[in-house]
């Protein structure tokens, strides 16, 4: 285990750049007759009044139907990404149907005055408008730093079954001992030494070299699953250098006794380590493979769509009729929003026909046995129906549970919920749920459990009471005993930091914290953001991962908004907070998307929900009042 111990060492050396660019935004027009009412309200040149224009995306639209009070933006996204550079940091690559990736570039605040401009000149088709584009290069975030500096905790890997790891992590903790290359030296060959896990946070340990005792001054963060830890011995057998820090080489004489007595013992790494990681990042789909995924434009159909890139489990779907490969959905593989080809026509769901008659060359069906199952439920008793009551994850407003109905019974025990007081007229907006979806709860759930309701939209009597409600709707409950209730021994705590999706923008991966846990739902607030922009999610929800998935998987993560995106937060978002009331919390969503390089006079739904319709073994009374 010790014959790599010798006298070597080498120099490190590391180096970085960064690129900007900048565009000039064309003057407003004098002749333009834009009006300004109290603030937010203009008449344009066709003479609409009662409009508002978003000073994100400078979407116009109806006044009423705009997000928050002061009516500033037409969505959720668009009030979030407004308020931070590192929310905006991969708009540009998001346009362009890549990933974000470490060189993204965030895009500036754009004046209201050129996006009212721009509008007015679009409506009145005079010339090209123009839109500020400057770059500026994204800010490094470091997870270990930001848990040193503030003492938290993360989310253990085995929380998340569905990561690399996630079934196999074992018995990795603080004391284990791993051989890491000796940046404490100067010779010019790379060389190893013993280092102990001091701390673990998700992937990521905060390791110590052998020697240093309480010594923490080259302690390091180092992501355990990454190709530079290997397990005691490793050296060994590959005939690499064990050479002591050069700071504490004076300490003893004879290192290898040394070694000898302080590894006596202790634990390390199994030898086949690196396969499982390996193994463990392996994933069946594949580029090309066709699946069917919910219409992020009516979510009450599915669309054909193609496998266009896989990251760490992540799949980047583009819809079968995008010529440009633009029009593209974000999902985990293990998602309940994607399935095989057929499904939709097998359960009875709406779907989109495809203008494409034939397969394009290369892309071929998904196997069905790829897709996450869902618990076969026996329908033949008592069972769900049309016109039942319940409550439900708004799968546009990912932060309330609203009052809900049962619009559709499909087969298989899938069924088509609506939110009372905001369904479309068409059911456009109607969201399939399976019976045993986390997202989906009896009526009185959230009354038991000290949740925060929300009424449909435009109910007076307040405070709400199902009673009441039921009575005037002359409705049922849906029967308690349909919905699922079994809860995993998740091992999730209150403050716990993890790596999740913004569901609402769901290329965006975030820090975040658990922040309530209720049974098996988890509240989730995105560091740095308001309490408005909190979300739902299921405990097993695949958009969820630990500390250092990003860094291992290659993907971008969003990083805390900073104290002046922060502090620029608007005094009505705040005011909002505190005033929170049972009241239907915004329209519903427009997709932040449509931020593009030429104004869009189009708008789409974005939805997205982050429960999983994975089952448990693990159980627990799911009616037991919790405290918030």
């Amino acid at each position: 285990m010790f014959d790599g111990y010798d006298s070597c060492s080498e120099d490190t050396s590391s180096s970085s750049s960064s690129e900007e660019s900048e565009e000039e935004v064309a003057p407003l027009p004098s002749s333009l007759p834009i009006i300004k009412n109290n603030g937010q309200v203009y008449t344009y040149p066709d003479g609409k009044s009662g409009m508002a224009t978003c000073e994100m995306c400078g979407m116009v639209g109806v006044r009423d139907a705009f997000y928050s009070k002061t009516k500033r933006f037409c969505s959720v996204s668009c009030s979030r990404s407004y308020s931070s550079n590192s929310k905006k940091a991969s708009i540009l690559a998001r346009l362009q149907g890549k990933p974000p990736t470490k060189k993204a570039k965030v895009l500036q605040k754009q004046p209201l005055v050129a996006k009212l401009a721009a509008y007015a000149q679009y409506q009145a088709t005079l010339q090209n408008q123009a839109k500020t584009k400057a770059a500026v290069p994204v800010e490094g975030f470091s997870w270990g730093n930001y848990i040193n500096s503030n003492s938290f905790t993360a989310a253990p890997v085995t929380c998340f079954k569905h990561a690399p790891m996630g079934t196999c992590w074992g018995d990795i903790s603080e004391g284990v001992r791993v051989e890491v290359p000796n940046t404490d030296c100067s010779l010019p060959t790379k060389v190893f030494w013993i280092a102990g896990v001091i701390k673990l946070a998700g992937y990521n340990a905060l390791l110590r070299y052998e020697g240093f005792e309480n010594d923490s001054s080259l302690d390091f963060w180092c992501n355990v699953c990454g190709s530079d830890i290997h397990p005691v011995g490793w050296c060994a057998t590959s005939g690499k250098p064990l050479v002591p820090p050069r700071t504490i080489q004076h300490k003893y004489t004879n290192w290898k006794a040394f070694l000898v007595k302080r590894l006596t013992g202790a634990k390390t790494l199994p030898p086949d380590f690196s396969q499982k990681v390996t193994e463990s990042m392996q994933y069946p789909f594949k580029t090309s493979m066709r699946v069917e995924v919910v219409d992020k434009t009516h979510l009450c159909r599915t669309r054909v769509a193609v496998v266009e890139s896989v990251i760490g489990g992540r799949l980047r779907l583009v819809y079968e009729e995008s010529e440009d490969k633009s029009d593209d959905f974000w999902c985990h593989m293990y998602s309940p929003l994607i399935h095989h080809i057929g499904w939709s026509r097998s359960i009875g769901h709406r779907f989109k026909r495809s203008d494409i008659t034939k397969k394009q060359d290369g892309h071929f069906d998904a196997p069905p046995h790829l897709f996450m199952k869902v618990k076969e439920v026996d329908t033949a008793g008592e069972w769900f129906k049309e016109g039942m009551k319940l409550e439900a994850i708004d799968p546009l407003n990912l932060s309330a549970i609203c009052v809900a109905t049962i619009r559709k019974v499909l087969a298989d025990g899938y069924l088509m919920i609506g939110i009372d007081g905001s369904e479309a007229a068409d059911g456009s907006d109607w969201f399939c749920y399976h019976a045993t979806s986390p997202s989906i709860f009896p009526v009185g759930f959230c009354e038991i459990n000290m949740i925060e309701l929300t009424p449909p939209r435009g109910y007076a009597k307040l405070p709400f009471k199902w009673f009441d409600y039921l009575r005037e709707t002359d409705s049922i409950a849906a029967p308690v005993k349909l919905f699922n209730k079994e809860v995993p021994n998740h091992g999730f705590h209150v403050g716990m930091k993890l790596e999740a999706v913004d569901l609402m923008e769901p290329r965006l991966v975030c820090v975040a914290t658990v922040t309530r846990i209720i049974h098996r739902l988890l509240r989730i607030h995105f560091d740095g953001w308001e309490d408005e922009y909190d979300q739902w999610v299921d405990c097993e929800s695949p958009d969820l991962y630990p500390v250092g998935w990003c860094q291992l998987t290659g993907y971008q993560l969003q990083p805390p908004a900073p104290q002046s995106s922060r502090d620029s937060q608007s005094s009505s978002s705040k005011q909002k907070k505190k005033a929170k009331s049972q009241q239907y919390k915004g329209h519903k969503k427009m997709t932040s998307l449509q931020l593009k390089e030429e104004f869009l006079d189009g708008e789409e739904y974005s939805f997205l929900q982050g429960a999983s319709d994975q089952e448990s073994n693990g159980s627990a009374s799911y009616y037991i009042k919790q405290e918030p």
